[in-house]
């Protein structure tokens, strides 16, 4: 009996190594990039560290009833739509160089030209948001912009390495097309592994800040998440930004739950022009590190955003909420609270220069 449980266990074990070698995992830091996680402030226990305290399930639920509702629970009718979803498939290499926009290309990716500048942020461009194709599959009309619908990027920006933003595929494919890679402390082994050129990545922790092509800076600002691509889970920093041109200052918020960090970057950084905060894919069990749509509009207080543009929806289902809860969610307290918030169909350009600009409520159709 004790035989059979050592062999099944080693069975266990030489299957998870196997499949996790493959090239969709990327790669654990090492040598002199270990050297200097390990010498951030941000790294305790081998392990990055939010600012504050963050459990991963908040209290009074538990992983396994979790885990139950999630695999096991009635799911909500509207999980995912009942039809593909609107959506504009704008060409982004037609974009003159001289037009500062953004388009959100579906869940937290998206587009921004500003200053003659190029970025590409968290693309996440195949039919599925996990390492297996069969996971995750995205919904309907929310995946109709490709790799090869990027043009030439300056800068390809990474929040944290789950694989809803570090998408392998799409990394893959557009790396002849970058010329540098903005991403947080640790994650550049995954794109080493990848063939991305070490010389080519620019790898910060928060605090720092990187100046750019004509005059821009970036600056890497905290986040109230985790990050893991295997089991173990904060072996790389997550983060966002504060992407500040000569005439405007952009949020780049990545994943995050509420906390206190959003007033600090309002107050050191703001007031911001533009924030691209998450909404979506939340639930109260997670709260600390997936913000609700009441905390997406506290977040965007704090930060003091004259425009909000909700994104991380729309295309997966990676909670149990309707699909278009977080969108009619978000614009009803964004109403409440007298905050502008724009909400874009997929692949619907926004002017960074421009004033007054409404979008149709599409999800409710």
């Amino acid at each position: 009996m004790i035989y059979s449980i050592v062999v099944i266990a080693l069975v266990i074990i030489g299957a998870y190594y196997l499949i996790t070698s493959r090239e969709v995992f990327g790669a654990e830091p090492r040598g002199k990039r270990l050297e200097r996680m390990k010498q951030s402030g941000h790294y305790r226990d081998r392990q990055f560290q939010n600012l504050s305290y963050t459990p991963s399930i908040a209290e009074g639920y538990s992983m396994p009833r979790v885990m139950f509702d999630f695999f096991f629970a009635k799911k909500d009718p509207l999980l995912k739509p009942l039809k593909a979803i609107p959506s504009v498939h704008t060409d982004l290499k037609a974009i003159p160089a001289d037009q500062d926009v953004i388009v959100w290309l579906g869940h937290s990716s998206y587009y921004i030209r500003t200053n003659g500048v190029s970025f590409l942020i968290d693309p996440v461009l195949s039919s599925y948001g996990s390492p297996f194709k069969y996971f995750n599959k995205a919904f309907s009309g929310s995946d109709i912009f490709r790799p090869e619908d990027i043009p030439h990027l300056d800068y390809l920006v990474i929040t944290h390495d789950h694989y809803d933003h570090l998408d392998y595929p799409t990394v893959k494919a557009l790396k002849d097309r970058v010329e540098k890679v903005i991403l947080p402390l640790g994650v550049g082994a995954h794109l080493e592994r990848w063939g991305y050129a070490e010389e080519n990545l620019i790898e910060e922790e928060w605090g720092a800040t990187v100046l750019l092509k004509n005059n821009i800076r970036i600056t890497f600002t905290p986040a109230r998440h985790f990050s893991g691509r295997k089991i173990r889970r904060n072996g790389t920093l997550w983060t966002s930004y504060v992407l500040q041109t000569p005439d405007k200052k952009i949020f780049l918020g990545g994943d995050s739950g509420y906390d206190t960090h959003f007033k600090t970057i309002g107050d050191q950084y703001g007031p911001f022009d533009y924030a691209i905060m998450e909404n979506g894919q939340y639930n109260e069990a997670w709260k600390y590190i997936h913000s609700l749509p009441e905390d997406v509009v506290k977040a965007g207080m704090d930060v003091q955003a004259k425009n909000i543009i909700p994104v991380h929806s729309a295309k997966f289902a990676l909670a149990l909420h309707p699909w278009n809860e977080p969108l009619e969610k978000v614009t009803v307290l964004g109403k409440e609270n007298h905050l502008n918030i724009l909400t874009p169909m997929i692949g619907q350009p926004v002017s960074l220069n421009g004033s007054e600009q409404h979008f149709s409520p599409w999800w409710k159709d």
